[in-house]
């Protein structure tokens, strides 16, 4: 399929336009991602309906605590990605082409099939997750339109690498997404991801900006950005540029992939984290990959009582009522409360 949003140079090379990278590709080659090819100056998209992963999860394990909690979300992937994160933990199908000399495989899916799918599975969202919904824009947006047709709604999980032109296209039918800020270094980004800080900062404001629900995960490795003084600057970003009502997700690291050679988060950092956001001015400050802990439960920022009780990705108790805690009748920030 012909794919959205590139421009035609000389020489029969074409600049793909979707994010950030805006790379320049010959003909007969393909982008950083590995799912875009020049095919005689025209763009295509390798993996337009070709659906390599798709389930039925809890919107909490994308994570989004404040989308409908306790719904479910038909959540879908193809292969690709235009991060190259050491640390990444699909790397079996984001990383595919990249690994296996361009492979790429999926299951035939149109973007009906998918919202019927959905429908049938009494989801109220669906979920572009799992590798990266940028390198597989063209079936997110198409199906996306339909789902918003039908009242369901649209999440993103992403890295945030899309362009201001691709936000601009998907925006009007994009609900909530959660975004992987994955450092608040550009010296990580540069040297994990392949990428850059700045953009990922820029897209964050604009989905605000757009009336975006955003939720923030950051996936903490020791001794690469969970630097006391870091994660300040990480959190106050989020206060100031974001709001005090942005979620943010603390992750636990567990060695993986090509980063095998660091240990896994200490808890105490997780907690250390979480504070460093509450004292940010944070409303929701959450801590994720930690079996047993407590750090998934949403309290009430202003009388402080607790809210939604999570075990794994259950809800066990919920007290928000139309919004609002049952407590103290403040508005409880998110959507579908």
């Amino acid at each position: 399929m012909e794919a959205y949003l590139y421009e035609s140079l000389t020489d029969m090379k074409v600049r793909c336009n979707l994010c950030y990278h805006r790379c320049t590709i010959k003909k007969g080659k393909r982008g950083l991602c590995q799912v875009r090819e020049n095919r005689d100056g025209v763009l295509n998209s390798l993996v337009y309906g070709q659906v390599i992963a798709r389930h039925i999860d809890p919107i909490e394990k994308k994570p989004l605590y404040h989308l409908s909690p306790g719904s479910r979300s038909y959540s879908i992937a193809t292969v690709g990605c235009n991060f190259k994160c050491r640390f990444c933990q699909n790397a079996d199908i984001a990383q595919m082409p990249s690994d296996r000399n361009g492979m790429i495989v999926g299951d035939p899916m149109t973007p009906k099939a998918i919202v019927d799918d959905a429908v049938k599975g009494g989801c109220a969202s669906i979920a572009y997750t799992y590798t990266e919904p940028t390198v597989y824009f063209e079936l997110a947006l198409d199906t996306s339109k339909i789902a918003h047709a039908q009242g369901i709604r649209n999440v993103f999980v992403t890295n945030g690498y899309m362009t201001p032109k691709a936000l601009d296209l998907i925006s009007p039918y994009l609900d909530a997404a959660n975004v992987d800020l994955k450092a608040f270094n550009d010296g990580f980004y540069k040297t994990m991801c392949g990428a850059r800080l700045e953009n990922v900062k820029t897209t964050l404001k604009q989905m605000k900006a757009r009336g975006i629900w955003t939720e923030v995960t950051t996936l903490l490795i020791p001794g690469l950005n969970d630097n006391k003084e870091e994660l300040q600057q990480l959190a106050a970003f989020l206060a100031d540029s974001l709001g005090p009502e942005t979620p943010w997700h603390i992750s636990r690291f567990h060695p993986t992939y090509k980063l095998q050679d660091r240990p896994a988060t200490p808890i105490q950092t997780l907690t250390d984290a979480r504070e460093i956001g509450i004292q940010a001015g944070l409303r929701y400050v959450y801590t994720g990959n930690v079996p047993g802990e407590a750090g998934a439960n949403t309290f009430c920022w202003n009388c402080g009582k607790l809210l939604i009780n999570r075990q794994g990705f259950q809800i066990t108790q919920n007290r928000i009522e139309n919004g609002q805690c049952a407590f103290c009748r403040a508005d409880i920030d998110g959507l579908g409360l």
